[in-house]
């Protein structure tokens, strides 16, 4: 882990750099070419000029905004060399376009065609600087893969004859894939091949939950199984769901013939690949600054009244204003959900109960809070500590999600992503006062899940606001 973040560092000073000495160039440019100073007539580069000093301090922290919002410094070890150059080209030109803009548009020119060799010349700079700089590294990144320097901790599941073949062609090839096994999971009866000699047996397929526990550095799960064993497949994707591990699959033709197969390398096994992320990386880190953007704001805006509802509930009884309850997020970790308390104390001392139309546990301020959404409000300050999204599948209590698991076992799915304080479950079905209720709830979070977007979160958003404004919640 140490080491992975040393190379972030270095990725990130190495972007730095890269971007400086391109703004460097630039200047020169400008100065000889655009403002016409020569070295003849005393001009010296560029130490004279204190708003140099001010752009060369400034400009490399813009690039490395526009980098970070692409996903760019995240799990580097996996990233494709190619792709990356790709998105470097792409966030060089829209982040010429922004730099120009913001800081060249009323520098000095002799003819309007400067403007166009101003643009040119910083996207071209920036490119090439930026990319020769993170080739190097991808390159040497790469290299540590092959050479087995660092690879990703690996579980196989399976044992069979198509595991074993599997395990002989990455074990053959000269350069590693970075699959470095710690063991494997016995399906359907042992069976004595390379594999099984080699690599030792973690337990039965009835063991993943406890093996996963014992080994959290595991990173990545290949699934190798026979044709006559898919219909386990099903059963151990969805215990897998709620973990924070990639996970591939070795493909039938039908696979293949249907395009769901993903090609990690040119050389070696395809793989249905099943991301440990749901969002691509980039829609993932605009939604978490959404998400805190939007609930800064939306704390501000509702200070008084939640000021007012913070008075209302501390009259009604003197109790405490706030009801701390204890839900489970993403990948299952529990965290304390913080809500405007709407029941009389203790309402629970019989154990948890779901609540229920006219429930007579509500206080009277609490209904009407309720009634609006307003007891939710607080849930803002969750999704600005991280432990919830705006939008996202309905937080449960342990309790109620054991419940469901027993009824529907693709709930545990839902823990691929942040809860949300509203939901598109919400906002077609609403409350459940049943867990067969939750479980007919739970397709819309599914089917949320399936379409998820930035796009979708601000449709649920707007009808969730004309949920509170008409009263519509209970």
């Amino acid at each position: 882990m140490e080491q992975r973040r040393n190379l972030l560092l270095w990725y990130i000073m190495g972007d730095f750099i890269a971007s400086a000495v391109a703004w460097y160039c630039l200047y020169v440019m400008r100065k000889i070419v655009i403002e016409g100073h020569v070295f003849a007539q005393g001009f010296t580069l560029p130490f004279n000029d204190s708003n140099f000093y001010i752009a060369i301090l400034i400009v490399p922290w813009m690039w490395l905004l526009f980098h970070y919002f692409t996903g760019a410094y995240t799990d580097l070890y996996r990233k494709s060399r190619l792709l990356e150059l790709l998105k470097t080209l792409g966030v060089s030109f829209f982040g010429a376009i922004i730099v120009f803009f913001s800081l060249l548009l009323d520098d000095y020119i002799r003819k309007y065609s400067d403007y166009y060799l101003t643009f040119a010349t910083l996207f071209a700079f920036q490119f090439i600087f930026n990319s020769f700089v993170r080739m190097l590294f991808f390159n040497k990144v790469k290299s540590d893969i092959w050479s087995h320097k660092v690879g990703f901790a690996t579980l196989m599941i399976g044992s069979s004859k198509r595991a074993d073949d599997l395990y002989i062609e990455l074990k053959s090839n000269k350069k590693s894939f970075g699959y470095q096994f710690v063991g494997y999971l016995e399906l359907n009866g042992k069976m004595e091949n390379t594999l099984t000699k080699e690599l030792p047996e973690l337990g039965k397929l009835n063991d993943l939950e406890a093996v996963l526990d014992n080994h959290p550095e595991l990173e990545e799960i290949i699934i190798a199984i026979e044709s006559s064993e898919h219909p386990q497949l099903n059963n151990i994707l969805t215990r897998l769901a709620d973990r924070n591990i990639t996970i591939r699959i070795i493909p039938d033709m039908y696979d293949i013939l249907s395009g769901t197969v993903k090609m990690s390398h040119v050389i070696g096994e395809g793989f249905i690949e099943i991301p440990a992320q749901v969002l691509p990386e980039w829609q993932r880190i605009s939604k978490r600054w959404f998400d805190v953007g939007a609930s800064v704001m939306a704390l501000i805006v509702s200070f008084p009244l939640m000021f007012y509802v913070a008075l209302r509930i501390w009259l009604t009884d003197r109790g405490p204003i706030f009801y701390k309850q204890e839900r489970l997020g993403q990948y299952g970790v529990p965290f304390n959900i913080l809500k405007f308390r709407s029941m009389y104390l203790n309402a629970e001392a019989a154990g948890p109960q779901l609540t229920t139309e006219n429930d007579p546990r509500i206080t009277p301020v609490g209904k009407v809070i309720r009634k609006y959404r307003l007891d939710e409000f607080p849930q803002f300050i969750n999704v600005i500590k991280g432990d919830m999204s705006l939008v996202g599948p309905r937080a449960e209590r342990k309790y109620f999600a054991d419940r469901i698991i027993r009824i529907a076992p693709y709930y545990r799915h839902v823990f691929k992503v942040q809860p949300g304080v509203t939901s598109l479950g919400m906002v077609k079905y609403g409350y459940a006062s049943t867990v067969e209720e939750m479980v007919k709830r739970l397709k819309y979070d599914i089917i949320y899940m399936e379409n998820m977007s930035i796009l979708l979160d601000f449709k649920v958003l707007i009808y969730t606001v004309l949920t509170v404004v008409y009263g519509r919640g209970k």
